[in-house]
């Protein structure tokens, strides 16, 4: 399928029976054709197509004619194609399985989190009985047992357990910081920016997004501690998508990068709280209370000291350093994923105008893959 009106060149391929809208052209290939390698000789001509499409109205058109015009070449042996695109198919399928398994081990920590820190559910079971000293319970080890009160009392927030205290975020922060830009925007090559297009949510990244500072700019952001540090929080703090946020680690996305002047960092005192930090803003209550920030000021978006005024449920310390215990060994596995899904990536995009072009031979490919590790 090829998009051919309004954002002409997108490429995609069907896994099931399915209708498109007159915005889509669909290729159904014969028998000698396998449809996979299609859509990779696709991935490859966007470009050409895009330059297929003709002007003349406020969106692009290409016309079915134009489509089926474009030349392409294609192995006239069908195997050789069903192996080149097992080859790319494959590093594709890693790469979507990394992302199916980085969503169940987000849900998983969200689901510990919820557990503890909005339902209590430990503070209930004690409270029931259900949960006894010396016993454990799916989730709770019997050692948390005594870390958690055996009653709620009420708050602000509603009923909190009995200990815990509703403070602001400026209480567990030792940095709170925003970035800039070079005068002129952007440049072609450098440090990576970090700008709004990609505070897009736990384990998520756009490198096709990606702007870059030169590198005497850079030192400045750095020595303003506005460089992005692993177990970093960012905030989304001006613009259309105020209240989005996404939290960096393991060198994801980058050793090496800085914020612009739409993002804020966020740092604990104690790097421990960063993830608890993470996850209880991006509850839809609190993201609800930054969105409120913005339509409450004279000025577009969210200044800091909005930010380091909203809510925080502050639970015993040794609690949320045991929450954190269990919860990063499952961030790191969402980080571990990413990098490699990137160099896998970076594997296909090089494979694959070699592939297609055929400017190397399937039994070469070992050595490329090999060398690009």
């Amino acid at each position: 399928m090829m998009s051919c009106i309004a954002t002409v060149g997108k490429c995609g391929i069907t896994t099931k029976p399915s209708f498109t809208n007159q915005q889509i052209n669909s290729v159904i290939p014969k028998n000698e054709f396998d449809s996979r390698f299609l859509y990779y000789v696709f991935t490859q001509i966007s470009k050409q197509i895009e330059s297929a499409g003709s002007g003349g109205s406020v969106y692009t058109n290409l016309s079915k004619k134009r489509f089926s015009d474009i030349e392409i070449n294609i192995p006239a042996d069908i195997r050789e194609q069903q192996a080149i695109a097992h080859i790319l198919g494959t590093l594709d399928d890693k790469i979507d399985l990394n992302r199916r398994m980085n969503e169940t081990l987000e849900q998983m920590a969200r689901a510990i989190f919820k557990s503890w820190f909005v339902d209590f559910e430990p503070v209930r079971a004690k409270m029931s009985g259900r949960w006894k000293k010396g016993e454990s319970l799916p989730g709770l080890p019997a050692h948390l047992w005594d870390l958690f009160p055996d009653r709620l009392v009420p708050s602000e927030l509603g009923d909190i357990p009995e200990g815990w205290i509703i403070g602001t975020i400026k209480d567990v922060l030792s940095e709170l910081v925003t970035g800039a830009r070079p005068k002129g925007g952007a440049v072609l090559s450098g440090v990576p920016s970090i700008g709004a297009e990609n505070i897009i949510g736990l384990g998520h990244y756009d490198y096709s997004k990606e702007k870059y500072i030169p590198e005497e700019f850079f030192k400045q952001l750095e020595s303003r501690r506005a460089n992005v540090q692993n177990g970093d929080v960012l905030l989304y703090k001006d613009g259309a998508y105020i209240g989005r946020k996404t939290y960096f680690d393991c060198s994801f996305p980058h050793k090496k990068c800085a914020i612009n002047e739409h993002v804020f960092i966020l740092r604990t005192k104690n790097r421990w709280v960063q993830r608890y930090l993470f996850l209880w803003l991006d509850l839809p209550a609190i993201t609800q209370e930054i969105v409120a920030l913005n339509s409450n000021s004279a000025q577009p978006g969210i200044n800091q000291a909005g930010v380091n005024g909203l809510p925080l449920l502050q639970p015993l310390d040794e609690i949320v350093n045991e929450f954190d215990q269990i919860v990063k060994p499952i961030f790191d596995r969402i980080f571990k994923n990413c990098l490699e899904s990137l160099s896998l990536s970076l594997v296909r995009d090089a494979l694959l105008p070699k592939l297609i072009g055929e400017a190397i031979q399937l039994n070469d490919i070992g050595e490329l893959m090999e060398n690009r590790k």
